[in-house]
């Protein structure tokens, strides 16, 4: 496929060219605060960036009628409201944690919650010190796992990709499942299976990485 990176010069973009490339694809579109850079026609749009980079990510899909894989964190419902619109002419997968690990563990999580339902349950997340949501993207769709309200604690230190800890706990024991990613190379091989997703089918919707994983569709 030919695809076209927003933010390719940040630690993410980095990661999304190394495992695009690596796969025998084609980078034809590189975006960056300093501007555009084309020398092709994209089959899919990759962004890991910023919401500010959001409306410049809908643009170029709707130019090139690419499909649209986003993992941006921090979008506000008038984000989504856009890429809601987007969906009806070109397929978007939006998550925001493209890990296979993080969600599969979503799909254990409610049945968990249920049978430790008088427990009580904290979420821990932990990410690298330049990361300025807080909670996480993941944090937030882990606690919606769990339908109840669960504090949860953010720390930002060093240069950790993301680790996130659900600890139950009762009077007597505690039960701890934890998520470590090791490098950011995680979230760019799910961001992978995402656009061949796309590739594969081409269908406009708004799909999430979930129901790739699922093949609920």
């Amino acid at each position: 496929m030919k695809y076209a990176v927003v933010g390719y010069s940040g630690r993410m973009g980095k990661e999304v060219i190394e495992t695009f490339s690596g796969a025998g694809h084609e980078l034809v579109v590189k975006v960056d605060e300093n501007g555009v850079e084309e020398s092709g026609i994209p089959d899919v749009v990759i962004d890991f960036s910023r919401p500010e980079a959001l409306k410049t990510t809908v643009e170029l899909c709707k130019k090139y009628s690419a499909g649209l894989v986003i993992g941006t964190t921090a979008l506000s419902e008038e984000d989504f409201e856009l890429l809601r619109d987007l969906s009806k002419s070109v397929p978007v997968v939006q998550s925001f944690n493209f890990s296979i690990g993080i969600n599969v563990l979503m799909k254990i999580l409610p049945q968990l919650s249920k049978l430790l339902e008088d427990w009580d349950v904290e979420i821990i997340e932990m990410h690298h010190r330049f990361k300025k949501d807080a909670p996480s993207g993941t944090a937030i769709l882990l606690k919606d796992s769990l339908s109840k309200d669960v504090p949860t604690h953010s720390i930002r230190i060093g240069g950790i990709p993301g680790d996130h800890v659900i600890v139950f706990g009762n009077l007597g024991e505690t039960v701890e499942i934890k998520h470590h990613a090791i490098s950011r190379k995680v979230f760019a091989i799910g961001a992978l299976k995402a656009a061949q997703f796309i590739m594969n089918h081409r269908k406009p919707n708004f799909y999430t990485f979930s129901q790739i994983i699922e093949g609920r569709l």
